[in-house]
């Protein structure tokens, strides 16, 4: 008796484990076609990426093993990557607080008014559209002789408008109003999700202790909040040291190299000049300081970001 049960049991745990098995096996097939995505369009160009940095070579002729000597060029104090550095940092500065909060008041205000649904869509269109036709539309409504934009300043306001795309000083800001405009339903639609799933148990609590509006906001909202600023930030910074549609369709990184970023930097080098070494070596300063800016914001989130709710 006693060994019929003991085979029974050996027996559903057999069952049970082949079962686990099978189980396993089928996830894996499901997760064969991402995993194969991610593999050939993802980790293998960038390993390919690192290595061609170390090489030059100009697509067609023999492949030379330099080592870190493009990083050297590519660093130098005179080297244009350094220029795209600097355009592409102020660039970011720009954009990602201007996005994050004009999003987060377009938000707030959508929140609590009727057709939600409505508003998203038409906010979220722009981000959806092509960048190429977005910069193609804003590069006639910032010309500086016939542009809508300045066309309504010398009407409402009876003031000259500038050269926005060929003045230095108002280039950079015209590229990044752009790309606010662009992807401002983004940045909308994630925060008014988070808004939309905040307890109201605790601005009721407020209100009942005598918060006005603006404390309601500074002291329960933002600090609820905060975990989906931090994304929404996170993503922002990312996106933006990527920019490169709007600088090759606006302005071709000019006027000189005023709007020359690192992305379109990338470019020049190797579908210009064919330096696919030197390209592949800006690749990587770019991957490291988005790795080491994205790093800095993690170890610093603690200091702000309220994941108690």
């Amino acid at each position: 008796m006693d060994y019929s049960v003991q085979l029974l049991a050996s027996t559903k745990q057999n069952s049970l484990r082949r079962r686990r098995i099978i189980e396993a096996l089928w996830g894996y097939v499901f997760l064969l076609p991402q995993l194969a995505g991610l593999l050939i369009f993802s980790l293998i160009p960038l390993v390919y990426v690192f290595y061609l940095s170390t090489v030059s070579w100009d697509g067609l002729g023999p492949i030379q093993f330099v080592g870190l000597q493009n990083f050297l060029n590519q660093l130098a104090p005179d080297s244009d990557l350094r220029t795209a550095i600097i355009n592409t940092s102020y660039y970011v500065l720009i954009t990602v607080p201007g996005s994050v909060i004009l999003a987060l008041l377009i938000a707030l205000g959508l929140n609590k008014v009727q057709g939600k649904a409505v508003y998203r869509v038409l906010y979220f269109m722009p981000y959806i559209t092509s960048s190429v036709a977005v910069a193609v539309i804003w590069s006639w409504l910032l010309n500086g002789d016939f542009g809508l934009i300045n066309i309504l300043l010398r009407l409402v306001f009876h003031v000259q408008g500038p050269s926005w795309l060929t003045d230095q000083r108002f280039v950079i800001p015209s590229i990044a109003i752009v790309s606010i405009w662009q992807g401002l339903g983004f940045n909308m639609v994630i925060l008014l999700a988070g808004l939309r799933n905040l307890p109201a148990t605790y601005a009721e609590a407020a209100r009942v202790d005598g918060a006005n509006r603006f404390q309601l906001f500074w002291r329960v909202t933002l600090p609820m909040l905060s975990p989906i600023i931090f994304l929404v930030t996170v993503l922002s910074i990312i996106f933006s040291f990527q920019v490169f549609d709007q600088v090759f369709v606006l302005t071709s990184g000019g006027p000189g190299k005023d709007s020359y970023t690192m992305v379109y930097h990338i470019y020049h080098q190797a579908f210009e000049q064919f330096q696919f070494g030197s390209a592949s070596a800006s690749a990587v300063v770019l991957f490291l300081i988005i790795l080491v800016v994205t790093l800095i914001q993690f170890s610093l989130r603690n200091r702000w970001v309220n994941y108690e709710v």
